[in-house]
């Protein structure tokens, strides 16, 4: 697999550098293509990438948006991943992209995910770029250790369900993600450094789901690290 690693102090260096390298793909994309798609991951850390990126002058109405996962909540409620991309990235020039949502108002993402399935083949995958988060536990989109969604090898997204610990979740499907031209991975935390390591050791993709990403040969990874 063609890997990129770099290393920051900071966590703001890191995601600078990746809203850099996310315009230079988009604008390729419309060079070559004359459209872009891009799925991009929720969380804390993505608000410093998509303020930088928002202010891109690119061709953005011919540029699509969507999301590497989505927890199961109203698009005002404060932990919705589209809420933040509309807060944070489709503003400014970027006001003019169109952005495809995971969640659609079904009581449950089991009952919501033929319609995501059917708003998801619109797009004409492969992604141009993918950006993507990681958790302590080696999770990353919603695909987290154990669940049966993690070797889902068909369709576009995949259910997460509910469980004690997280609210209901949508996910894009593993080979959905691992099909794009281009993967950014960017992470900081001494926890989370430990787990990258242990993904890029042989081992079960259930235990680690990050190994999905480090263990494939079909896209160039870069990874962005700041401590």
């Amino acid at each position: 697999m063609p890997l990129n690693e770099q290393s920051f102090l900071t966590l703001e260096e890191a995601a600078l550098v990746l809203a850099a390298r996310l315009e230079e793909d988009l604008a390729e994309a419309l060079e070559k293509r004359g459209e872009a798609l891009l799925a991009v991951s929720g969380g804390r850390t993505p608000r410093m990438v998509f303020e930088r990126l928002s202010r891109a002058q690119l061709d953005w109405g011919n540029v699509t948006v969507t999301l590497s996962d989505e927890r199961w909540v109203a698009p005002d409620h404060p932990d919705s991943n589209e809420k933040l991309v509309r807060d944070f990235l489709l503003k400014g020039p970027a006001a003019a992209a169109r952005f495809v949502p995971l969640y659609g108002g079904e009581e449950t993402p089991e009952a919501g995910q033929a319609g995501c399935e059917v708003r998801l083949e619109k797009l004409k995958l492969p992604f141009d770029a993918v950006y993507l988060g990681m958790g302590g536990d080696g999770h990353f989109a919603s695909l987290f250790p154990g669940d049966p969604a993690v070797m889902v090898t068909e369709g576009r997204c995949v259910a997460a369900p509910a469980t004690e610990m997280r609210v209901g979740r949508m996910s894009l499907t593993a080979p959905a993600i691992l099909e794009a031209r281009q993967i950014y991975l960017l992470f900081s935390g001494e926890d989370k450094h430990r787990k990258y390591a242990e993904a890029q050791r042989p081992g079960d993709a259930r235990e680690v789901p990050l190994r999905l990403v480090m263990q494939q040969s079909h896209t160039p990874v870069c990874v962005l690290m700041a401590n």
